[in-house]
Formats: C-alpha cells, structure tokens, sequence
C-alpha cells in the first residue's frame, strides 16, 4: 500500500479500503480483494474535522473490536451493549440511526489529517458498524461512521483484528 510507505508504516497482510465516493468497503489481503461490502458513509461531505459530521478520510487502524458474541441488531451506547436489539425499541427510538451488532473502532495514522488536534478520528469516535436503517445501505446516510448492513458486520468483525488497517478515500480507492 502505497500510503503505508509515505508514512514508514508496516503494511497489514490483511487490510480494508473504503471508497466513500462509491459507497464500498474491501476486504483486502495482499492487495487481492476478498470481499466487498455495500456501506453508507455520512451525508455531509467527507471532513476530518471534529464536529463537521463528515466521514474522514486517510490511513487508519481498528483500535478496538466490540460486541464480540452480541446478538445480531444489539443497540450500543458508549460501546456497550444496551441489552436490546434495535426491533425491540419503539419507533421513535428507531429513527434514529443506532449503531448496532459490532463496533469496530478506528484510530486515525495520519497526523494533522485524522490524528491529533481538532481532527482525531479516535476522539470522534469514528466507528465501522452495523446500523438500523439497513434499507440506506449503499447511500450516504450517517454521521461520519461507516455503516454496513448488520450480517456484513458480523462478518467482516470476524475477518479482522485490532490493528488491521483501514485506508478511506474519497474517490474510487487506488489499493485495489
């Protein structure tokens, strides 16, 4: 990965490229594409700036993997489980955009862009998570987060580790 070298980054064997322009997510290992998710990123255009609501963009790590054994549709507040799926809260709980089934925490890599200061995807609580509102997958439709469908979820949280890295673009990803 062409970014790991400008930073003097270890490259992962296994890492993921996100294309908020095509609204996809790949799983790739070696630089060979073993699978690809449909995603929603934010509604608002892609920013790394604290409180812009924007999907940041740039070299990233999964910091913390969470949910680990929850049920499929677990809401989370603060990282932790409420103890209910989203179906079993009422309607106006469910316009909300609640981030379901896996948590997957990201840590930005890139200095000034992602990490530090007013732009820390860490301190943005910049998550890859399940969602909702399943019906919005492949369009725009968050706060910043990347949301996969909950079974999509699932799967990419078992195919990865903490420290797996996450390279998200703006336009069509070039790690593939």
């Amino acid at each position: 990965m062409e970014k790991c070298s400008a930073l003097s980054i270890p490259p992962t064997q296994i890492y993921i490229g996100v294309s908020i322009h095509l609204q996809e997510l790949y799983l790739l290992e070696y630089g060979t594409v073993r699978r690809m998710f449909s995603i929603s990123t934010s509604k608002k255009e892609p920013s790394c700036i604290e409180d812009s609501l924007g999907t940041p963009w740039g070299l990233h790590k999964i910091s913390a993997k969470v949910g680990d054994g929850a049920p499929m549709g677990m809401v989370f507040r603060g990282r932790e489980p409420t103890g209910k799926c989203f179906h079993e809260y009422d309607e106006k709980t469910n316009q909300q955009n609640l981030i379901t089934t896996r948590i997957l925490r990201l840590s930005g890599l890139e200095r000034g862009l992602n990490s530090g200061g007013n732009c820390d995807s860490w301190r943005r609580y910049i998550y890859i998570h399940g969602t909702n509102h399943e019906e919005k997958i492949g369009s725009p439709a968050s706060s910043g987060c990347v949301q996969l469908s909950n079974v999509d979820v699932m799967t990419l949280f078992e195919m990865v580790t903490e420290g797996t890295l996450v390279l998200i673009e703006k336009e069509p990803i070039s790690v593939i």
